[in-house]
């Protein structure tokens, strides 16, 4: 029985010609060898399984190869080629990162890097996976990747560059590998199965194609377990089984029911899913795909974006043409809203037939909410009120002085009238006073109750000037004139009960505050008991500090302390601010004290200079202590 090797093993490309879907990274390297221009390390980073290593290992056999082709490919015939190909050359070395990514081993490839190859031009170093390198490794690697031997050569790869130090990075030729096609997937993958004789639809290729995402040893792997699963013959139906996918008929079913509001049909068609095995997350996930896929298909310039199966296409372009862009977008809320929420539902299924009922009487909601043109329409309990047009009106006023000196408005159809109002006597309005009696204060009260009825008819027919004339002329100049007493009084009695801030009283409401913090145990009286008081003028003063410490107790308190010194005062606009001085340089005084050693001998220095002169000339070191 031959021993089987996996198609990602068996069909490794041995050449550059043969690596699908990297030829702006093959050209630039076959370019390099035709014209002897290669670097002394390469990085080649990139997406998993998409030729990375194989590309690295086809470099390393090409500039060692001893009849290179005028296109820079290796000839396979030569003695160097064919130990490459059998494993057996000395001057490749292949390193995992992952597994040997400590100081101690690339200090010994730094070592094997001194010794020139026995055969062949190059000796060529192929790190896998270098992100996973520590940064010692990574410091320890610098210098020799830098400056290395004129024959060695390091090619290394990586799926994570950003992991990788911008050290090592700067000392590299980086090259990036895309994600291998769809469209070269499949033909990759026809190219195999001719070769191996396999029978293959087409469409169950393009799906192998769709589930590897780019990545060809993936596609290759799905390949092997079908052809087993199915004894050598791929066709759409048992791929979709074998890779748990859901045909998209199913979605094309579900889109019809949504559109035509048929919730029934749409909940029995989850229910076969359901009993098939698939998951709920599954279903939305695939859902929203294919919504999205037929809003690819709304545009001809993005329909190039569209990556389903040939023989859907059409159906897909006709439903995507057919469908509501506004009612797709939609959809695609709603099931991003179900997809995110599903995990943390207690009955997942409950969960996706209700993204389905939703999706069902979408359309009768935007048809509610969406007027004519997509325009939003404004409910019926929002609508202004129509009011009906009143007619201008007339005003007929007598003029001012009559004997009843002033006038009665009449209301009629549109039309307001004024008719002559005798005044009533009115008797002359005091201000009531303390000593007066309650006789006394009937006519004031009477004078005000007018007043509040002239000021409150005055405003309902303000709109009208003449009609204001003439109805509050007399009535408003009383009231303004009761409130501008009133105010003056006010203010009188204001300025009569304020006290004048003198240091005497500021000291005794100072030292009240300064008790009541005492007897809460509060830190900061000990601050206001050392602070000083500075008066500056009638309404502010200056609170002198010899800390921030004592500052800061003072700034806690400040506006207990401002509302206790402004009632005892009775002036709302006392204020103060806490300043930081030197009190004791202003309160110390000058005493005499004997003169240290230093200032007896600036003393001496003064009295005769040539002491200074002899120290100087003599170089001596005076000690002070």
């Amino acid at each position: 029985m031959d021993k089987f090797i996996v198609s990602a093993r068996k069909y490794r490309p041995q050449d550059f010609s043969t690596v699908v879907g990297q030829a702006h990274i093959t050209t630039t390297l076959k370019n390099a060898i035709k014209n002897k221009q290669l670097a002394h390390a390469f990085l080649f980073c990139g997406p998993r399984g998409v030729g990375k290593t194989t590309c690295a290992r086809i470099l390393a056999k090409t500039i060692n190869c001893e009849n290179v082709s005028p296109d820079g490919e290796a000839c396979n015939r030569c003695h160097s080629c064919v130990s490459f190909n059998e494993g057996t050359s000395l001057n490749i070395h292949e390193l995992d990162a992952a597994s040997n990514n400590s100081v101690d081993d690339i200090r010994t490839l730094v070592e094997q890097v001194r010794f020139a190859p026995q055969a062949g031009k190059y000796k060529v170093y192929i790190i896998d996976e270098v992100h996973m390198l520590s940064t010692s490794a990574f410091n320890a690697f610098l210098k020799t990747l830098e400056e290395p031997p004129p024959y060695a050569i390091f090619i290394l790869a990586t799926t994570e560059k950003h992991k990788i130090l911008p050290t090592i990075l700067s000392r590299c030729q980086i090259f990036d590998f895309k994600r291998i096609t769809s469209a070269d997937t499949v033909a990759h993958l026809e190219d195999i199965c001719g070769k191996e004789e396999i029978k293959a639809e087409k469409a169950a290729l393009q799906i192998i194609a769709q589930k590897s995402e780019g990545c060809m040893r993936d596609a290759l792997s799905i390949l092997d377990k079908i052809v087993s699963f199915t004894n050598g013959e791929l066709t759409y139906g048992n791929t979709l089984e074998h890779l748990n996918i859901l045909d998209a008929d199913y979605y094309f079913r579900i889109l019809a029911a949504m559109q035509q509001q048929n919730l029934s049909d749409a909940l029995l068609i989850y229910d076969s899913i359901n009993r098939k095995g698939f998951e709920g997350d599954l279903v939305l996930n695939g859902l929203a795909e294919f919504i999205r896929n037929l809003l690819v298909c709304k545009d001809e310039k993005v329909a190039v974006l569209l990556e389903v199966v040939e023989s859907f296409k059409d159906r897909y372009i006709a439903a995507g043409q057919s469908a509501d862009t506004l009612y797709l977008i939609s959809a695609l809320n709603v099931l991003n809203d179900a997809e995110i929420n599903y995990k943390s539902a207690r009955n997942r299924r409950l969960h996706v037939e209700l993204a389905l009922i939703k999706l069902c009487y979408l359309a009768q909601a935007l048809q509610v909410v969406g007027g004519e043109g997509g325009k939003k329409k404004q409910p019926e309990y929002l609508r202004p009120v129509s009011y009906r047009n009143i007619p201008a009106m007339e005003l007929v006023r007598r003029p001012a002085g009559g004997e009843d000196g002033g006038a009665r408005l009449l209301i009629e159809t549109g039309v307001i009238k004024a008719e002559p109002v005798k005044a009533p006597e009115r008797e002359p309005m005091v201000l009531a006073k303390a000593d007066q009696s309650s006789v006394d204060n009937e006519p004031v009260q009477a004078g005000r109750v007018q007043a509040a009825e002239a000021d409150a008819t005055a405003s309902k027919v303000a709109p009208t000037a003449g009609v204001a004339q003439a109805t509050a002329s007399g009535s408003l100049g009383s009231l303004s004139r009761i409130r501008q007493q009133f105010a003056s009084k006010q203010q009188n009695e204001e300025a009569v009960s304020v006290r004048p801030l003198e240091p005497e009283a500021l000291h005794k409401a100072w030292q009240q505050y300064a008790d009541y913090l005492r007897e809460n145990r509060n830190p900061a009286v000990q601050s206001l008991e050392l602070a000083l008081l500075r008066i500056i003028d009638t309404q502010t003063f200056e609170v002198v500090t010899g800390n921030n410490l004592e500052q800061k107790f003072i700034e806690q308190e400040k506006r207990n302390l401002s509302d206790h010194l402004q009632k005892a005062f009775v002036n709302k606009a006392l204020s103060f601010t806490v300043i930081i001085e030197d009190k004791a340089a202003e309160t110390e005084e000058p005493t005499d004290r004997p003169l240290n050693k230093r200032e007896q001998f600036q003393q001496i220095v003064e009295q005769y200079p040539l002491v200074k002169e002899l120290k100087d000339r003599l170089r001596l070191e005076l000690d002070y202590l």
